[in-house]
């Protein structure tokens, strides 16, 4: 009998506790609720004034609003509530971009400064100066077809060229130039025909008419070459 009299007040004791777990969260809930209640009401008088003082605003500019455009524009954005977490996912990806990509921009940037200033201490930049006064002057100059022409004959142009700048060519221009800065014009001895002649039959002399003679043949060989290649 006694060991029924202390199970009975147990399970008591058990509903007893169960019933003041209840009775707080109900006591939570009630209290959760009037703040939620005093919530909209804060927020119902915040919203009136809200809304009072956008007319009074809206009423000293004159500006009129449709409760009608208004209301689709509110359905449409609900519409595209999709869209718009889209938007704001692509727009924070960007952020996290731009912040990892940050450092990565800034030393980029850092070595072009440091690549143009190494190009301007090496002139490059005074170089596309003059070179645009080059173009500047050519354009003056020259004509659009003297110009197209000189296009045309650009492989020649560079043929000759190649050919002038060959270790033989240079050579030999540096011994001309080399001979004419030794020539002392103002010491030159008037030759009369015969000692003219006289000369004429030294090694040297026949050795430079040969020279002239054998230059003008492959000279005038040569220029009936490209004639020929020209008419065909």
């Amino acid at each position: 009998m006694a060991e029924n009299n202390q199970d009975l007040q147990k399970q008591i004791n058990e509903i007893n506790q169960k019933l003041d777990q209840v009775l707080n969260h109900v006591n939570e809930q009630r209290l959760q609720r009037e703040s939620l209640n005093d919530l909209a009401d804060d927020l119902s008088i915040i919203g009136k004034d809200a809304f009072q003082s956008t007319v009074d605003e809206l009423d000293k500019r004159d500006i009129e609003v449709n409760v009608d455009d208004l209301k689709n524009l509110s359905l449409r954005m609900l519409r595209n509530v999709d869209n718009f977490n889209q938007m704001l996912e692509t727009f924070e990806s960007m952020v996290d971009l731009t912040k990892d990509a940050g450092p990565i921009v800034n030393e980029v940037g850092v070595d072009v400064i440091h690549k143009f200033h190494e190009m301007e201490q090496k002139g490059y930049f005074d170089f596309l100066r003059e070179s645009t006064r080059i173009m500047d002057t050519i354009v003056r100059n020259y004509s659009p077809e003297e110009l197209r022409e000189l296009a045309e004959n650009i492989p020649v142009i560079l043929e000759t060229i190649h050919n002038i700048t060959q270790p033989d060519m240079l050579r030999a221009l540096n011994n001309a130039v080399n001979t004419y800065q030794e020539t002392d014009f103002s010491e030159i001895k008037e030759y009369s025909l015969w000692k003219t002649f006289k000369e004429m039959r030294s090694p040297e002399m026949k050795k430079g008419m040969g020279f002239m003679i054998t230059f003008m043949k492959k000279l005038s060989n040569q220029q009936t070459k490209s004639h020929q290649s020209t008419k065909q």
